[in-house]
């Protein structure tokens, strides 16, 4: 009698995880925005004056606009806001601006009258931060640009999150998790230059949420970490494996598999460059993914008979999770 033959399962967790390792070996571009900027050239400006920020300014503002997802150049101190017509939305935190002003003094060895340059700061709101001021520089509408047209797979996998947080789709430029309120907050569909990175942005900040006390508790609400510092990195990147993964399981191929490698290794550089936390952080993104897909879900794709159905509306050259013969693709920000 014949043996029967026996089908190794498939474990795309670890096909995704060593995709990403390879692309980090090879190195890669240093960020993914997928959150479309507004018109402006990118060199922070006064609003007010319509002067351009010099020196450490560009750099303290450009790093804040991107870190926070800002699409606007333009900013605006809280009474430069008021005497415009505008208000800082409360909660709203301020960026620190510096300059120098000439401090009338006397020399300490001849007496006579001089200058000395003293440094001295204030703190500046981006005009998004802003409510009753428009940018400039706002994305224009793009008139002849496709509807919205949700994948479905992606919308049964947000859907049957159980227990998930409120997801708000709030009109603001960048998406993020919100432990202290349990809740997403995301750009307006119409903001993402496609559909498949609005969804692999909403699953980094979902996978954010299992770390929730009353999830996985990996203390995002109770231990705060701050910007930049290891513990903030590692969540950081068990987001972006949460996502690749979930974005694998919803049958969809978006061209973010190079980017989320791009965006891992902006955090490994901060945890100098020790690339074996990416194999560390996939474990506890896969249990992320897992509560998020639930066991219903996790079932069907640990099936060696059962495959998860390819959405209807997926291009003809789209991976579907899982291929049979292809490696799948893949605020807290």
């Amino acid at each position: 009698m014949a043996k029967k033959k026996t089908t190794k399962r498939r474990d795309i967790y670890q096909e995704v995880t060593d995709k990403i390792i390879g692309y980090l070996e090879q190195g890669t571009a240093p960020w993914r925005n997928p959150i479309k900027r507004g018109t402006g050239d990118g060199w922070p400006k006064n609003l007010d004056s319509g002067k351009r920020y010099r020196g450490i300014n560009v750099f303290l503002l450009g790093l804040t606009a991107w870190e926070r997802g800002y699409a606007s150049d333009y900013w605006m101190t809280f009474k430069q806001a008021k005497e415009h017509g505008g208000q800082v939305r409360k909660g709203e935190k301020g960026t620190l601006v510096t300059f120098f002003k000439m401090y009338a003094t006397k020399d300490k060895e001849t007496g006579e009258p001089i200058e000395i340059p003293m440094l001295k700061h204030f703190i500046g709101f981006n005009v998004e931060q802003i409510d009753g001021i428009e940018a400039p520089d706002a994305p224009k509408p793009e008139p002849d640009a496709e509807p919205f047209e949700p994948l479905q797979v992606a919308e049964k996998i947000v859907e049957g999150y159980k227990g998930k947080p409120t997801i708000e789709h709030d009109g603001g430029r960048r998406a993020f998790y919100r432990p202290s309120t349990d809740s997403v907050h995301m750009p307006k569909h119409d903001r993402f230059d496609a559909r498949e990175t609005y969804y692999s942005t909403l699953f980094h900040e979902l996978t954010h949420s299992t770390g929730h006390s009353d999830r996985l508790n990996r203390g995002l609400d109770t231990e705060l970490a701050p910007f930049g510092s290891p513990d903030y990195s590692r969540e950081e990147l068990i987001a972006e494996m949460g996502a690749a993964f979930l974005c694998a399981a919803s049958g969809i191929s978006p061209p973010t598999i190079e980017q989320s490698a791009s965006y891992l290794q902006s955090w490994i550089n901060v945890l100098k460059g020790d690339k074996r936390l990416v194999v560390g952080a996939a474990s506890a993104a896969q249990k992320a993914a897992d509560s998020i897909l639930g066991e219903e879900f996790t079932k069907a794709a640990t099936s060696t008979e059962t495959t998860p159905a390819a959405p209807n509306n997926a291009p003809d050259d789209q991976d579907t999770f899982p291929p049979s013969n292809r490696a799948s693709q893949l605020d807290l920000l």
